[in-house]
């Protein structure tokens, strides 16, 4: 049997270690993972008090449609249901971009480091990958602008960025729009929206009328807590809606994942208070960098990246010891840095102080 040649040359993606991993190897009783930037509140309770009523008929084929989280959906952000594309978390409406558009002879553009699946599913369909390195964290667009030809498809902004999560503004973003050419298709991935304070943040929505070739993806698996469902979307030009629909596996999110997100997307008010709480924990932790003299990112997301006098992978061992899991830098191509999801208050404190022992320590 012979796979595609590209096969060899990659590996899988490779998520942090697990909790009861890291329990077994350590010999901890509790762990707190700070590595995927998952909601350290969970999800809202109306999900998990409707959820015995959820799997009631697993037997049934989930809405290939998924019509009611599909209206319901349309209805918050003000768009016609059918400039929407729901799939099995964003990364998977991800995979479909690439599949309906990207080929042998095709060109992609990105910023390097931001979410790998991008370069991973482009890969995978034959296209040729242009990566601009970031510059203090932020999209070089300027760059990037420059290396879209006549055979570029697809440009990636990640805005927040993941792993840096700076985003782009408003005016910037406006101008890379008017000039990036009718053929390319630029997809602005928007996971951690809901986290957004600037004021100056792109109204992506509002501007698709205006600009058929945008398109804007979405998660619940931020901000709404339910990662361990799947289901994300995309938002875009019905026509290209079209294009993609085709490419969309038939039963791609479950019955209980468009029931859940319908429920969580109706309780705002858990929302507000995760945004709240995720707010004062971030401006802490942001804090105790400055006390530390550590620099970081400007985030809007939630998680920092923090810049270390020592390695990221020397970091992440010490805080994994201690039952704390992280993202090192240097798997994420920022060596000398970790990335810290924003937990809660007491997890944060003690982290922090953790942090400070290694530092104060200066054992390598």
């Amino acid at each position: 049997m012979k796979a595609k040649d590209i096969l060899k040359t990659m590996k899988p993606y490779k998520p942090g270690k697990g909790i009861e991993e890291v329990k077994k190897e350590f010999g901890l009783e509790r762990i707190v993972k700070l590595a995927s930037n998952e909601n350290p509140n969970g999800f809202s309770p109306k999900v998990k008090e409707e959820l015995p009523k959820l799997i009631s008929k697993l037997e049934i084929y989930p809405d290939g449609y998924a019509a009611a989280i599909r209206k319901r959906v349309s209805e918050f952000i003000n768009v016609d249901e059918d400039q929407l594309i729901f799939g099995n978390g964003s990364d998977e409406v991800v995979q479909i971009i690439c599949r309906t558009f990207l080929e042998p002879g095709s060109n992609t553009v990105m910023a390097t480091p931001t979410f790998p699946q991008y370069r991973h599913n482009a890969l995978i369909e034959g296209a040729e990958v242009r990566e601009v390195p970031v510059v203090e964290g932020h999209h070089d667009l300027e760059e990037m602008l420059s290396q879209i030809d006549s055979q570029t498809r697809v440009l990636w902004i990640c805005t927040p960025n993941n792993p840096t999560g700076v985003h782009i503004n408003k005016e910037t973003l406006q101008s890379l729009l008017e000039r990036v050419p009718d053929h390319v298709l630029v997809v602005l991935d928007e996971a951690y929206y809901e986290y957004v304070e600037a004021d100056d943040f792109f109204d992506s929505l509002s501007e698709l009328d205006h600009y058929p070739n945008l398109m804007v993806l979405r998660t619940f698996s931020k901000a709404y807590g339910l990662a361990g469902l799947r289901i994300g979307y995309g938002v875009g030009n019905s026509q290209v809606i079209q294009l993609l629909e085709p490419a969309r596996e038939p039963f791609n999110t479950s019955t209980v994942a468009q029931a859940a997100a319908i429920l969580a997307l109706d309780d705002q008010e858990f929302i507000e208070n995760s945004l709240e709480e995720n707010r004062k924990n971030k401006q802490s932790l942001m804090e105790f960098c400055e006390e530390q003299g550590l620099s970081y990112f400007d985030t809007q997301a939630n998680f920092l990246l923090i810049h270390l006098p020592i390695s990221g992978d020397e970091m992440f061992k010490h805080l994994i010891s201690k039952g704390f899991i992280v993202r090192s830098g240097e798997a994420l191509g920022i060596p000398n840095s970790i990335r810290l999801t924003i937990g809660k208050k007491e997890d944060m404190e003690r982290i922090q102080e953790e942090m400070k022992q290694k530092l104060d320590s200066g054992v390598k």
